[in-house]
């Protein structure tokens, strides 16, 4: 199928498990999750109207921003943060979607250019515990949501989680539950917290079943890599 189809297919999904789980219409936004896709991949998607394309690798995604660089695509950062990447990052992107300790959300605040508005930024938790995955312990987000007010070069809107992978709707819908229920607590100490990712190709149903407002997909959209 053509990328142009498989957006359309996803939407229509989204469309769907909104209205089955009495979610909003139109709640859910779409991030495609471009890493390792080609330009001309990203740019069949974009010419089919998607806006929104989250990359994992700064090196990668420095190319393809440069390529794209006339498209109002917004970009958000999805990967593992190393600590001399931070400066470009804080750069270059829209979002950043995987803070994980001080020291990073420290360095995005203080390289980002005054002349461009706050880094929109969420905090990844391991909501699964996995030692193999990024993210804070569910215990430490509020600390580290507290720092990210005092910055003011960045602009905390929520969480980001990637739960254990299952094949049992049941346990991915627990899974997305928790992190929904620590989101909620959140938002309601901080006015800007509009923003729950979580959501990949094989479990973003049970993602907008339990909040999600925004689900990352790549491999339903471009194929397998």
């Amino acid at each position: 199928m053509l990328i142009a189809d498989n957006l359309t297919n996803i939407k229509n999904k989204i469309a769907e498990y909104e209205k089955k789980y009495a979610r909003i219409a139109g709640s859910v936004k779409l991030l495609v999750a471009s890493k390792a896709q080609s330009i001309e991949k990203i740019n069949a998607a974009y010419t089919a109207g998607q806006r929104l394309f989250g990359e994992n690798y700064l090196q990668e995604a420095l190319v393809k921003m440069d390529a794209l660089t006339e498209k109002d695509i917004i970009w958000y950062f999805i990967g593992q943060i190393q600590r001399n990447k931070t400066r470009k990052i804080a750069e270059r992107f829209n979002w950043v979607l995987s803070v994980a300790d001080d020291v990073i959300a420290k360095r995005l605040n203080d390289q980002r250019p005054s002349s461009l508005p706050p880094l929109n930024i969420c905090i990844q938790v391991n909501i699964s515990d996995e030692v193999s995955k990024s993210g804070i312990k569910e215990n430490d987000v509020f600390k580290l949501a507290a720092l990210c007010q005092q910055l003011p070069q960045i602009k905390l809107r929520g969480l980001m989680a990637i739960p254990a992978p299952t094949n049992n709707f049941r346990n991915a819908k627990q899974a997305h539950h928790e992190l929904f229920l620590l989101w909620k607590k959140l938002r309601n100490q901080y006015e800007d917290i509009d923003t729950l990712s979580m959501g990949m190709s094989d479990d973003f149903e049970a993602a907008i079943a339990e909040g999600t407002t925004l689900i990352r997909i790549g491999t339903a959209i471009f194929g397998d890599r």
